[in-house]
């Protein structure tokens, strides 16, 4: 029973940590805190409930089996998913603004006066995090598309609504679209920035950039983002051709 009631509790604190921070109950560190005792209290339910299998397993004489194998399947949820990411944190760099060019970065432009209360600034880090970045993601690199640029312009911002983005800002005469996005667990905004520029003859160059406002680290969040969004370009444009 009492692995039941730690195991209960360690549940309800991991979902209700991102969910606090998403309705401004609390602010995101405070969810992370939240989220670690979850952590803890989901290893001391499964111990618990371990060890309640095990003295209630059938012949035994006593009960309490059932409940305890229940959950000590679902307690390692509740310290799973912050293990997850802590895994994922150490794995990658302490590095939130990607970009897929590295040395001339697109920029922006309407979306400056939204992160004015941002502690991350939108200025690109330069070399140090260039070098970071093509050290755990060589594959975030440009598009280059055989379409015209008004034609990569209309299915950019078409890939971009369908990735559910706010757009901020569009000017295709300077081939850019700005838009924000939100995290799903705790709401974090991000900034994007998509730049359209000719490529060769009749072809066009896609650069995209994604930033987030708060974090050291964007636990991978940026560049599977921007891996989605040229996954979805490509495969727009090939059905477009």
């Amino acid at each position: 029973m009492l692995g039941f009631v730690l195991s209960s509790i360690a549940i309800t604190a991991a979902m209700g940590a991102g969910a606090g921070a998403r309705l401004a109950l609390w602010d995101f560190r405070q969810g992370f805190r939240i989220l670690n005792w979850s952590a803890y209290f989901g290893i001391a339910g499964s111990a618990l409930s371990l060890v309640g299998a095990i003295l209630g397993r059938p012949g035994k004489g006593r009960g309490g089996f059932l409940l305890g194998g229940a959950w000590l399947v679902l307690g390692p949820i509740a310290f799973g998913v912050p293990g997850n990411w802590y895994r994922i944190a150490k794995r990658v760099p302490m590095i939130h603004d990607i970009t897929t060019d590295t040395e001339n970065p697109p920029t922006f432009v309407a979306i400056l006066a939204l992160r004015n209360d941002a502690p991350n600034t939108a200025i690109y880090g330069g070399p140090e995090i260039a070098a970071k970045q093509h050290a755990a993601y060589p594959d975030i690199l440009p598009l280059v598309s055989d379409i015209p640029p008004t034609q990569a312009y209309e299915r950019a911002r078409f890939v971009a609504r369908q990735m559910c983005w706010k757009i901020v800002d569009e000017n295709q005469v300077e081939g850019r679209i700005e838009a924000t996005t939100t995290t799903r667990w705790f709401g974090f905004t991000d900034d994007v920035v998509i730049r359209i520029a000719p490529s060769a003859a009749i072809g066009s160059r896609v650069d995209i950039r994604s930033v987030s406002r708060v974090g050291l680290s964007d636990v991978g969040t940026n560049a599977r983002r921007i891996r989605t969004f040229l996954k979805k370009f490509a495969e727009a444009s090939m059905k477009v051709g």
